[in-house]
């Protein structure tokens, strides 16, 4: 007779199991990431972004662009040897006869505190704040990625909760006597050590009772989002094992106060 599933084996979302640190999402806290098409007029975009707290925008980039550029990023990391012999540098397949381990600038680890790659979780569980609420981020996925492949997913209405969030840690810094650059630090120091809200977003899905909303992603897709949108990435389990490649560019505007700390180029263990 037949048998019921156990939880590891109910796909999460179009038959797909979806992992992040904290193990496999269930069907209950998945949604689609809805999408909007590059033409629609400017007012709805602005709505929709400003009642999602992103905009996902399909085929935005030409993508012979964006696979070009994809293209030219693995050429370059061609001879670290961490491609598959025979494949072409464009698809950025893995060369599974290697330890992942030994590349941890493709995701086998994060960079805790700002720090050097490959020291934590695969996935980012973050939104980006302290300081004034002008900026957009643009995250380009640099190529196809499939569910299992690990885009980038967004917490159900999360910009409202990183703004509750936020207003929390500020309220704790100005009840203690906090200067601006304490404050800052306090900020820190309320998320883990590695600079991220949490490590579990299965977990913070039911303590928030907030869907993860995720989807298909194709190159020439860019995901508008404010700053204070919860994200995070599922684990990269492309069968094929393609290696996902995406980029954040941030945009300020200029007539008003903006995060200066964003204005310089990285250093290590820079606070941002």
């Amino acid at each position: 007779m037949p048998h019921a599933l156990s939880p590891e084996d109910v796909p999460s979302f179009q038959g797909e199991r979806l992992y992040v640190n904290d193990g496999l999402l269930r069907a209950s806290q998945v949604g689609q990431l809805r999408e909007s098409p590059a033409n629609l007029p400017m007012e709805e975009l602005r709505r929709r972004y400003q009642e999602d707290g992103y905009v996902f925008l399909k085929g935005l980039l030409p993508r012979s662009d964006v696979l070009a550029a994809r293209e030219e990023y693995f050429k370059m990391l061609a001879p670290s040897g961490v491609l598959k012999p025979g494949t072409q540098p464009v698809e950025g397949i893995f060369d599974n006869d290697k330890n992942a381990e030994d590349f941890p600038g493709i995701g086998s680890g994060a960079s805790p505190g700002n720090g050097k790659p490959g020291e934590a979780t695969a996935e980012k569980f973050i939104f980006l704040r302290h300081g004034e609420p002008t900026s957009v981020t643009a995250w380009v996925p640099m190529g196809d990625i499939g569910l299992t492949g690990g885009g980038l997913i967004y917490l159900e209405n999360g910009h409202t909760l990183g703004r509750q969030v936020e207003a929390d840690f500020n309220r704790k810094a100005a009840e203690s006597g906090l200067s601006e650059e304490e404050t800052r630090n306090a900020f820190n120091q309320n998320m883990l050590s590695t600079g991220l809200l949490a490590d579990g977003p299965r977990e913070y899905s039911d303590t928030f009772d907030r869907r993860w909303l995720v989807t298909k992603y194709e190159a020439g897709d860019v995901v508008l989002h404010n700053p204070y949108a919860i994200h995070a990435s599922t684990v990269n389990f492309d069968p094929n094992n393609v290696i996902r490649v995406g980029t954040d560019l941030r945009f300020v505007d200029g007539s008003k106060p903006w995060d200066t700390r964003w204005d310089k180029d990285y250093s290590f263990n820079d606070g941002v």
